[in-house]
């Protein structure tokens, strides 16, 4: 068992099946070292969730969960591109997060703290990145909340 796998035990936390994409696209692609993983939505039970716009009818701990979520699903996909071995992600570089928002809705970046803090917690300095939060007016299939990003294996 990966370092990484032993915490995501240790938090209590299971790794999702790597979903296959719902449109014309690969769910990652990697350049060299560089693993860029397509955006992540939320999903229980198969389905996505939750839906709707963070500010009405999701709250912000809502969302900040489903961003955890997301970033569960990305750390599935960077499994699958480090050949099995979560100990060969060298760094997070880049997490981009959009918020499906309520018009006054402006704590996008409290809500992608979900996505940030995991990282953080299952890969310490290594998990520390660049990122960006940004308020959308709507997302595929309704969802909540998506997050992309940006991983170099060693």
């Amino acid at each position: 068992m990966s370092k990484i796998e032993a915490r995501l035990a240790e938090l209590g936390l299971t790794l999702p099946e790597a979903t296959a994409p719902i449109a014309n696209y690969v769910p990652f692609t990697v350049s060299g070292k560089i693993v860029y993983v397509s955006g992540q939505v939320p999903r229980k039970d198969g389905k996505i969730f939750p839906t709707g716009r963070v500010g009405e009818q999701v709250s912000v701990e809502e969302a900040k969960t489903a961003a955890r979520d997301c970033m569960l699903s990305i750390i599935a996909h960077a499994r699958t591109a480090a050949g099995g071995d979560l100990d060969k992600v060298a760094r997070v570089l880049r997490v981009t997060g959009y918020v499906h928002s309520a018009s006054s809705f402006g704590d996008q970046p409290s809500v992608i703290n979900g996505a940030s803090d995991l990282a953080v917690e299952l890969f310490g300095e290594a998990g520390r990145h660049a990122r960006s939060a940004v308020g959308v007016a709507s997302l595929p299939a309704g969802a909540a909340v998506e997050v992309e990003a940006i991983l170099e294996l060693a």
